[in-house]
């Protein structure tokens, strides 16, 4: 870890959301200067946290922040992990190193200075507040084969959760993972490289664990984060179980298909039974979701019947 991450990273942790610290003492602490921890406490406004300062009392954090363990995680995780804090994209990061890499290789992240998000939106990312994940893996087959996998990734990130005993959970097909009808966290796959013998896959993920109000006015949809949970899950021991169930439910999903998924999906689905529109811009279509079938593609009934639905320009609305 450089100077630059390793002087905020001790700032931070003297740092509180419940009550204000005085710079004098974070000063005499770390041994610096007052004038080199306001410098450090700007630095870390610009990287997305939200830092109250009143004269005479100190600083105290809005909101909580929740730093990984880097050893604890490097040690939990079986496979490659690398681990940043800061980077431009997880997802970035893995396709560039893609032909090294192995199955269950993972990068993670305290920022993101350009995370993206379905369609090319830009996910918000600020420093220590959240998940944010790529996971590699390479199917041996074509691409035909990956179809579905998005939802795999969602029923792994929902049975992690539940595992920590949050409650609330719910799934928006294709990639979105929702609590208390709220979206909490996203999936964005992207292939490496496809041929007909093998695909190689990159699954970024990012969980909402503690939204500043600053950010959360940032983002046009009603979002969640796990903030507001009597037992609010460890990060570094959330990512570690969210490894392995991915890891696990992946090496099933090849063995077995989405039919193994269907059960799960089906319990979570937040629209399975009611009326919705999918949109299709310029177009778009109503009925009733009859959810998925076996290779991820969305089920809708109306006067027309049943129709499938499968691809990435599609967005699922619910008719009010």
């Amino acid at each position: 870890m450089n100077e630059h991450w390793s002087r905020k990273r001790q700032i931070l942790a003297c740092l509180h959301h419940e009550r204000f610290v005085s710079g004098e003492v974070i000063a005499q602490s770390l041994s610096l200067t007052r004038a080199a921890i306001n410098q450090h406490i700007d630095a870390l406004k610009d990287y997305g946290i939200e830092i109250y300062s009143v004269k005479g009392r100190g600083y105290k954090l809005a909101n909580p922040v929740s730093l990984v363990n880097e050893s604890h995680l490097v040690n939990g995780i079986d496979g490659r992990c690398f681990y940043f804090d800061e980077t431009t994209s997880t997802n970035a990061f893995m396709l560039g190193h893609a032909s090294e890499l192995k199955s269950g290789d993972i990068c993670i992240a305290e920022y993101q200075s350009a995370g993206r998000g379905r369609r090319g939106r830009q996910w918000l990312s600020p420093y220590a507040h959240h998940i944010y994940a790529s996971m590699f893996w390479r199917l041996n087959n074509d691409i035909s084969h990956a179809s579905g996998l998005s939802l795999v990734v969602g029923c792994s990130i929902v049975k992690s959760l539940a595992d920590f005993g949050v409650e609330g959970l719910g799934l928006k097909w294709p990639n979105d993972i929702y609590l208390d009808h709220k979206k909490l966290a996203g999936i964005l796959v992207e292939v490496s490289n496809s041929s007909a013998q093998k695909t190689e896959l990159v699954i970024g993920f990012g969980i909402n664990m503690s939204m500043s109000v600053e950010q959360g006015e940032l983002i046009d949809q009603p979002w969640n984060d796990l903030s507001g949970l009597v037992n609010m899950p460890d990060k570094t021991e959330l990512l570690i179980k969210l490894h392995k169930t991915l890891k696990a439910d992946l090496q099933l999903f090849e063995q077995k298909g989405l039919e193994a998924f269907l059960d799960r999906w089906n319990k979570f689905d937040l629209f399975i039974g009611r009326e919705v529109s999918l949109l299709m811009a310029p177009n778009s279509v109503n009925g009733i979701c009859r959810g998925i079938d076996e290779q991820g593609a969305l089920l809708l009934e109306n006067e027309q019947g049943v129709t499938r639905y499968l691809g990435g320009e599609i967005s699922l609305r619910a008719v009010m």
